[in-house]
């Protein structure tokens, strides 16, 4: 949820500092902070807000330090402001902690009887005072830190900075992710590879229960019970100018376009162009052997799993559950034989999907998980891993990774009916030609900009909108009704369209648009129904269809945008990008913050 970076060095560090947090801003960004060494005494500058002010900040009040920790916040535990921002320190130490105390309570009242003072209203505050209580006491930091660790309980990582010790810089997680990047005569910690990238390519992950002791000239990583062990040092391909904008005004608006490319690069990791064959060899199982699936996710990666619902079940003959991660592990669920966990994450970091991962593997079940971050924690623990390659997607609301994950689905659900006997070669080939058209197709849709900029125009000022769907495109109806929230704060709902004469059809006036996505498929005089019923309402109807669609129906719309007429089983990744292009263009009309949206961060790593 937060963002960390450390670096122990031979430079000064408050550039490196800064720099690393610009690219762990999109992790939260209600403060920031960095704490340095100077002459034996921490020195910390912090503001509430965003980045930019901790910059203006030191630039008025410049600290210098070859050691140092950095913070940028989304804020669990005391309101967003200067004083509960991160670093937390005491004249001894200085502490970064993404996570959760969850026992800070307990711990808060125990030092406070000891004589501690609390300045603030946050978890983390508990530790700076734990590490100074034992350091007081004679204990070496690395002696603190054990103790420190056998007293917490949540999940957390932490860089850890001693005033008494200008050449020791600490790192420990525990539930949340931490890396250690290897330099010449530097060392680094970043929540993430993307944090470190300018810095280096030698990344070694901390696993579960680790910490590490970072010197100048290497690391020593101790496992949970104090032993040290080794962490394979892995290079990463991630580079430092993986987060330029280009000449684009956002994130978002890069990465909407960036997914014809991101598409391909997915699609070809797993399908053969020249036979139309599908290979996944990081599957280390057969889909024959399943009669089951369960999806387990959050937001938009749970639409991606409602989406692909309706493909495991249409083309492999397999039934599918489908739960939110927050609330699966808490379900009483009866063992059952010949089931599939599916869990799908961006980051592969998601705190609620990671534990329902890990309570699934509990009870002996097959884990699979689709991760775009190749070195994250999921990746690492499933039973089995498919990438999805999207690339670095800094802006909070999910554009590229979504459609590159339902790639990912697609070709998952062909591979599981293949194996399960249900589909056949020439239809297998069918769904590969209709696939290996996305590309092009996406980029025709991304054509349609200057008409879905001037929808949006049209609903910059309404309060509430609905969109509606039938089958697969029933979940892009949700998505669009997220994204719509996330970033431009228009309340909006999505409805499975049969769903609406049940209730929502109560809503509908002029004053409400409806979005009604109908792609030319089976459903579509269905969904052709509902969306009579709403003209007859006097209800603002926007239709998103392709050109036989806009034949049909064009004539109730206040407006459409006719997308490429293409298979039924793609086009759920085709008509998420005009879903994502009017938000987009929604909230940039009503001046909100596009890439980083109020109260959102984009690695939820906490439950």
């Amino acid at each position: 949820m937060c963002g960390i970076i450390g670096v122990i060095g031979q430079r000064p560090v408050v550039p490196l500092l800064i720099d690393g947090l610009r690219r762990l801003e999109y992790r939260g960004y209600d403060s920031a902070g960095i704490a340095t060494l100077v002459d034996g005494r921490i020195e910390r500058r912090r503001a509430e807000g965003k980045l930019m002010n901790l910059a203006a900040a030191v630039e008025r009040s410049p600290i210098d330090g070859i050691i140092g920790i950095g913070h940028t916040r989304w804020a669990t535990h005391g309101i967003p402001n200067e004083v509960n921002a991160h670093p937390h320190a005491t004249r001894r130490v200085a502490v970064v902690h993404n996570g959760i105390i969850e026992n800070f309570i307990e711990l808060r009242r125990e030092l406070i009887a000891e004589g501690c003072t609390f300045e603030t209203e946050t978890d983390t505050e508990v530790l700076v005072h734990l590490l100074t209580v034992s350091l007081d006491r004679g204990a070496t930091p690395q002696e603190a830190v054990a103790e420190m660790m056998e007293r917490v309980e949540g999940a957390f990582a932490l860089g850890i900075l001693f005033a008494d010790d200008a050449e020791l810089l600490i790192g420990a997680r525990r539930g949340s992710p931490l890396a250690v990047g290897y330099g010449d005569g530097e060392m680094y910690l970043g929540s993430d590879a993307l944090a470190l990238a300018p810095l280096t390519q030698r990344i070694s992950y901390m696993e579960e229960g680790d910490w590490a002791e970072l010197t100048r000239s290497g690391a020593v990583i101790r496992d949970a019970s104090g032993a040290v062990v080794e962490r394979e040092v892995k290079l990463t391909a991630l580079s430092g100018a993986a987060i330029g904008k280009g000449d684009h005004r956002h994130f978002m608006q890069k990465e909407i376009h960036e997914q014809p490319v991101v598409i391909a690069d997915t699609l070809h990791s797993y399908l053969n162009p020249v036979d139309r064959t599908f290979t996944m060899p990081a599957l280390s199982f057969d889909f024959a052997e399943f009669d089951r699936v369960t999806i387990v996710a959050c937001g938009t990666s749970f639409y991606a799993g409602l989406t692909a619902r309706y493909w495991f079940e249409g083309v492999a003959g397999l039934p599918v559950d489908i739960d939110v991660a927050s609330e699966y592990r808490y379900r009483t669920i009866p063992p059952r034989p010949g089931e599939l966990a599916l869990f799908i994450s961006q980051s592969g970091e998601t705190a609620d999907t990671l534990a329902a991962m890990r309570h699934a593997k509990s009870k002996g079940t097959k884990t699979l998980a689709i991760v775009n971050v190749a070195e994250s924690t999921m990746a690492r623990e499933a039973d089995g891993v498919l990438r999805t390659l999207a690339g670095p997607e800094i802006g909070v609301a999910s554009t590229k990774a979504f459609t590159t994950q339902l790639v990912t689905l697609a070709c998952l659900a062909i591979v599981s009916g293949r194996a399960r006997g249900v589909l056949s070669d020439e239809q297998a080939a069918s769904l590969a030609n209709a696939l290996t058209e996305l590309p092009s197709r996406a980029v025709e849709v991304l054509n349609h900009e200057d008409k879905v900029a001037a929808i949006a125009a049209d609903i910059q000022d309404v309060r509430d909108v609905l969109y509606i769907g039938r089958g697969a495109s029933y979940p892009i109806a949700l998505e669009g009704a997220l994204k719509l929230k996330e970033i431009s704060y228009i309340h909006a709902e999505g409805y499975a369209a049969g769903e609406l004469k049940h209730g929502p059809i109560a809503l509908i006036d002029e004053h409400v648009p409806v979005i009604v996505i109908a792609p030319s498929d089976g459903l579509f005089e269905k969904t052709a129904s509902n969306l009579q019923e709403v003209a007859a309402r006097g209800g603002r109807v926007i239709l998103l269809t392709d050109t036989r669609g806009v034949d049909a129906l064009g004539d109730y719309a206040a407006s459409h945008v006719a997308l490429p007429e293409v298979d039924p089983f793609v086009a759920p990744i085709l008509y998420a990008i005009p879903v994502q292009q009017l938000a987009y263009h929604v909230a940039v009309l009503k001046g909100t913050d596009v890439d980083q949206p109020r109260n959102l961060a984009k690695s939820v790593t906490v439950e």
